[in-house]
């Protein structure tokens, strides 16, 4: 049951995020991240490392996010706090996300070529809906935009999953100092 509401949480926070900036406002996703992670930290025994791999992750994220976007893959609509980097909506997407590796997606861990397939498919597959349903985003060249974010989330996915694996203590361990 914890599995199914990670996961309606994070496509919630999603639907939040992106729903928001395709209307011009960047809030509603942090509003509704923050509710997921208010779950965490109720639901989840290990909320500890979930929050540390969601504060890792979000800057890998927005790292990625901001080169992508200076290199003319992409454009974001609602473009807070500067059209110049990755915005607070995407940020909180790669948080969300990362809130979602040691439960509903836990099944690809230990899977690194799965984990690459998914990144491959579905990372570019959530930019073309945000892009075509909400318009929270833009493409330079469509096809070239979305090869370019497989690749790079064919990359990030199975080293997002192999950190949260890592920094996932085991249940009933101290927690760290």
């Amino acid at each position: 049951m914890k599995t199914l509401a990670n996961l309606l949480l994070f496509q919630l926070t999603w639907v939040a995020a992106v729903g928001g900036a395709g209307y011009g406002m960047w809030w509603p996703g942090l509003v509704m991240l923050g509710v997921f992670m208010l779950w965490h930290r109720l639901a989840e025994a290990d909320w500890r490392s979930d929050l540390t791999i969601a504060g890792v992750l979000s800057v890998i994220g927005f790292a990625a996010d901001s080169a992508l976007l200076q290199a003319g893959v992409l454009q974001y609509a609602t473009a807070v706090p500067s059209v110049h980097v990755a915005p607070i909506w995407i940020v909180v997407l790669w948080a969300g996300f990362a809130l979602t590796l040691n439960h509903s997606m836990k099944f690809l861990h230990g899977k690194p070529i799965w984990a690459a397939l998914f990144g491959l498919l579905g990372g570019p597959l959530a930019y073309w809906v945000a892009a075509n349903v909400w318009h929270a985003a833009s493409f330079g060249d469509a096809r070239t935009s979305l090869i370019a974010l497989g690749l790079v989330w064919a990359v990030l996915t199975p080293a997002a999953m192999a950190l949260a694996a890592h920094l996932r203590r085991p249940i009933g361990s101290p927690a760290a100092p």
